[in-house]
C-alpha cells in the first residue's frame, strides 16, 4: 500500500505583535524613568535602615568626597543660571550669557568662584576630569560653601536640602558643612543613604 505524502506547512510565526508591545514596553519605560545625574566625584555613601526618599524637584544637593572636597549642585537649569549670576555679584564677577548657559547645563560643580569663568571654557571632557574637581572652599577665611547655599535659598525658597558625603570622609569636614548651614538658619536637611538590609531573626 502506498505511503501518504502529508504535505509539509511553513512554520514561520508572525512576530508584528511581539514586536509591537516590545516597543511599546520600551517607550514606557523611557517615558517614566528617572535618568541618574551625572556627578563630578563618585561617592560611596553609607547605609542605613531609613526609608524616607527625598523629593524629585527642588532640590540643592551637597556632595562632600573621600577627601573632604565639597560640591554643589541644583535641579533646574534656571535656579543655577540665578545663582551663579547672583554668587558672582556677590564677589564682584560678571558672567556672559554664554557662560551662565554653559553652567545651567552643569548638574554639579566644584569650582572656587574665581576659577569659575576658566573652568566653564574647558570642554565637557575637560570638565569631567578629576584635576578640575576641586572642590568649594569651606573653611572660615573663604567659606563661599555658605554665600552658594544662602543665594540658591534667595533664588528659590522652596528648596530641600540633601547632602551626600561619602562614607570615608572625615567628620570634620561633614560637621564643618553642618556648622556652615547652621550659620544660615539651614537646620533641616536630607542625608543621603543606600537601604541596608535588615535582619528579620
Amino acid at each position: 500500500m502506498p505511503k501518504v505524502k502529508i504535505p509539509r506547512k511553513s512554520t514561520t510565526v508572525d512576530m508584528t505583535a511581539m514586536c509591537d508591545v516590545a516597543f511599546l514596553l520600551l517607550t514606557f519605560f523611557m517615558l517614566t524613568s528617572n535618568f541618574v545625574a551625572k556627578e563630578p566625584i563618585i561617592v560611596a555613601i553609607p547605609s542605613s535602615v531609613s526609608e524616607i526618599k527625598i523629593p524629585e524637584r527642588d532640590i540643592v544637593t551637597v556632595l562632600i568626597d573621600a577627601e573632604g572636597k565639597v560640591f554643589f549642585g541644583l535641579d533646574t537649569q534656571q535656579d543655577r543660571k540665578e545663582v551663579l549670576d547672583n554668587v558672582g555679584k556677590a564677589y564682584s564677577i560678571s558672567f556672559s550669557d554664554k557662560e551662565l548657559t554653559e553652567f545651567s547645563k552643569i548638574t554639579s560643580s566644584g569650582v572656587p568662584i574665581e576659577k569659575m569663568k576658566a573652568f566653564l571654557a574647558l570642554s565637557i571632557e575637560a570638565r569631567d576630569s578629576k584635576e578640575a574637581a576641586l572642590g568649594i572652599p569651606t573653611d572660615s577665611l573663604n567659606n563661599q560653601f555658605k554665600v552658594w547655599m544662602k543665594t540658591s535659598r534667595q533664588v528659590n525658597p522652596k528648596l530641600r536640602l540633601a547632602i551626600k558625603a561619602d562614607q570615608k570622609t572625615p567628620y570634620k569636614v561633614v560637621k564643618g558643612v553642618m556648622t556652615t548651614l547652621q550659620d544660615i538658619n539651614e537646620n533641616r536637611y536630607n542625608l543621603i543613604t543606600s537601604l541596608k538590609e535588615v535582619s528579620t531573626k
